[in-house]
């Protein structure tokens, strides 16, 4: 193939190239009886960064009738689907709320989440952050035991896998515990049972999953970042593979070791039951035959997580500053100005700023009232739907050699032409570092980097890559640098190496077959 099909390609290809995330998940308990949808909804919308397809609140009153779920959710931002009067008449001091962009299953209203069941034990509302591997084989069994799907995504096959089990247990925490037993994947779950908040999170700790206290109110969060916008305080993170349950009462056992919450919020003597117990039950769930290595998604640190969130401890800010110093100690190039593509380049750019002493500065205006969600133009006017979302400061860049800092190359469909924006304003030279190497393989666990076929890094090398989106020169992160990203936590890296911490599914459950 010639460049000239290349670049014939990329004009068909959708224009926007971006890495988007499966979804954010919150979760409140308010001993005190307050009610807690309004606090969702900020919460949601400090997490709006990762899902803009969808949202939608749940919540039921611990004091009122068993059972009783009150819920709203619809497409949209959190911003356009809740009004004032839509929270006003969501009674409830125990809820979960949910964003979402899919992945797995389409962008429509039933796939919205998050999920309320109602069965033979009662109601279960469940929000639920990943991509399931298996969820062919376990919708199958389901369905051969007499289940009617309502939604095409992994969240339901997951809610119906704990209703059942739940039928059989004593607990709704010992039929999660069983019901992960059977789920493959990546998955951070916030579920509201009548009297209880439980989350859990997968073996591997794709996905992030955070508790948090704010007076006699304990949350659960995709992000430290939802925590600081209600004026919660950060307590610990949900460790792989662990349940933790959240009730008044201090009387959830584990089968193997009971953890209270310490040196973050000490129980108050005068209200006992307020405490909450946090029941480690990674024993219970994953025996020592399937104990696995952790391996959390590097993008959360290099992409997803919002910059002012610490993801297992770590600081998403410092993380990125990292990545733009590896960067400027490993691709050093000579130039006048170091600038970040809006958002997530912008960190790693003044961390290549600082390591090199290139001047940090502004290139491009975003316009910020535009989600992934916007009208775009028309086929003839392929190009302008970049420019809805960035333009270039020609003051800035007009002539000078500009370092262009981004956080990856999926397509190869946006790169080209921010670029060209940068030269059309009279850039003099136009040198790209990403702050993650090449994408060479499609993940399979919430993040939607799609079929090697259509990465531009798959059978090429850097120099072609560079010649398709018009730059001076171009270099990426090291894997070898990846580790230090995460403080040495263990990590996956699949979408690079093809070497993925569980077996990827023989059926794409993001809708297309594996060859």
């Amino acid at each position: 193939m010639n460049l000239g099909q290349t670049e014939a390609i990329h004009e068909q290809q959708e224009p926007l190239d971006e890495l988007r995330e499966e979804c954010g998940v919150f979760g409140i308990y308010d001993f005190s009886g307050e009610d807690v949808a309004s606090t969702i909804y900020y919460g949601l919308f400090a997490l709006q960064h990762r899902g803009q397809e969808s949202c939608g609140i749940a919540v039921s009153d611990t004091n009122g009738p068993k059972g009783k779920v009150l819920s709203h959710k619809g497409m949209g931002l959190v911003n356009e689907v809740f009004t004032g009067e839509h929270l006003a008449q969501m009674k409830g001091d125990i809820g979960v709320g949910h964003v979402r962009y899919s992945t797995a299953g389409g962008s429509t209203r039933e796939n919205a989440q998050p999920l309320v069941l109602n069965y033979v034990k009662g109601t279960l509302a469940l929000a639920h952050n990943g991509n399931l591997v298996n969820t062919p084989e376990l919708r199958r069994e389901l369905e051969l035991g007499g289940a009617i799907f309502q939604t095409t995504i992994d969240t339901e096959v997951i809610a119906y896998h704990i209703a059942r089990e739940r039928v059989r247990t004593r607990n709704v925490e010992e039929a999660v515990a069983n019901a992960m037993k059977k789920l493959k994947g990546a998955y951070s779950l916030i579920i509201m049972s009548p009297r209880k908040l439980i989350g859990a999170r997968d073996p591997y700790g794709f996905r992030p999953l955070c508790i948090g206290k704010r007076d006699h109110a304990y949350i659960l969060a995709s992000e430290t970042c939802a925590l600081d916008t209600i004026g919660a305080k950060y307590v610990r993170d949900v460790e792989p593979g662990e349940i933790v349950t959240i009730t008044p009462k201090n009387t959830v056992v584990s089968s193997t070791e009971k953890h209270y919450i310490q040196g973050g919020i000490p129980a108050r003597e005068e209200e006992p039951d307020a405490e909450v117990a946090i029941a480690s039950n990674r024993s219970m769930c994953f025996p020592p035959e399937r104990q696995c290595e952790t391996a959390r998604c590097v993008f959360e640190y290099i992409y997803f997580g919002r910059a002012d969130s610490y993801l297992d401890g770590v600081s998403v800010y410092d993380s990125r500053i990292r990545a733009g110093r590896y960067l400027a100690m490993d691709s050093p190039v000579e130039a006048d100005l170091v600038v970040g593509v809006p958002e997530s380049g912008n960190v790693a750019a003044l961390g290549y700023s600082l390591e090199s002493g290139i001047p940090y500065g502004m290139a491009f205006m975003k316009n910020s009232y535009v989600g992934r969600t916007f009208i775009k133009p028309g086929q003839s006017s392929r190009e302008s739907s970049v420019r809805v979302k960035l333009n270039v400061l020609r003051e800035a860049v007009e002539g000078k050699r500009v370092i262009m800092i981004d956080d990856s190359i999926v397509r190869g469909t946006t790169s080209d032409r921010i670029v060209r924006m940068l030269r059309d304003a009279g850039a003099k030279e136009v040198h790209m570092r990403v702050s993650s190497p090449p994408f060479l393989y499609p993940c399979y666990f919430g993040t939607d980097v799609p079929a090697r076929e259509q990465l531009i890094a798959y059978n090429r090398e850097i120099e072609d890559i560079r010649r398709i989106i018009g730059a001076d020169s171009l270099a990426y992160l090291s894997l070898e640098r990846l580790p230090e990203l995460t403080g040495g936590l263990p990590i996956c890296n699949g979408c690079f190496t093809g070497k993925y911490p569980m077996d990827p599914p023989s059926e794409d459950i993001r809708g297309d077959y594996i060859h």
